[in-house]
């Protein structure tokens, strides 16, 4: 029986040690597991795929107030991130020239109203959720909308506002995931070109 036992206590540690480094060699190689409600929970594999509409990212959250205070309020993870902030994954809903409008009912895109977008007055804490300050604007050249349209709880574009391309780390795409949340929607028309 002792044998038994220090056998085992020697196995354990040399299997935690190859769990964890076949974790790491799948990380360097592209792998990426969500475990939020912001986009379907499963496995994505990071690709050189361009950033557009529709497309899943995966992205270091901008450095400001209301992400700072989202990551006191636990909203997001703590991670390796400038600010000490975790990654976060949301699919992308509007590009450059897109036109926002955020109000009670959600955020709308080129005049379409995205599901499951209308902003929390509160968390599930009674705090009051913060807004952002333009109800209406034009997405910039070097920017993106990144929202979430699998939960209608998840901290994104309706209260950060759009983000900078540059802070996106790559476009992930889902190898396994769960899809019971909700059926995925068409993505919003973008808005005639007048010239």
């Amino acid at each position: 029986m002792k044998k038994i036992l220090r056998m085992a206590a020697l196995a354990a540690p040399i299997a935690g040690s190859v769990v964890l480094a076949a974790g790491v060699l799948c990380y360097l190689a592209g792998a990426r597991v969500n475990t939020s409600k912001s986009i379907p929970v499963g496995l994505y594999w990071t690709s050189d795929r361009p950033v557009e509409r529709g497309a899943y990212v995966v992205l270091c959250p901008p450095q400001v107030g209301v992400v700072a205070e989202a990551l006191r309020r636990d909203y997001l993870p703590a991670g390796f991130c400038p600010g000490g902030y975790g990654f976060m994954m949301k699919k992308v809903a509007a590009l450059k020239e897109d036109v926002v409008d955020i109000s009670d009912a959600g955020v709308a895109v080129n005049g379409a109203l995205l599901p499951l977008s209308a902003p929390l007055r509160q968390d599930a804490a009674g705090r009051p959720m913060p807004r952002y300050q333009a109800t209406h604007f034009v997405i910039g050249n070097s920017e993106v909308l990144l929202m979430s349209d699998v939960s209608s709880t998840s901290f994104d574009g309706r209260y950060i506002g759009p983000v900078n391309r540059a802070q996106i780390e790559a476009v992930i795409v889902p190898v396994l995931v769960r899809h019971d949340e909700r059926p995925p929607h068409p993505p919003p028309a973008r808005p005639a070109q007048h010239h």
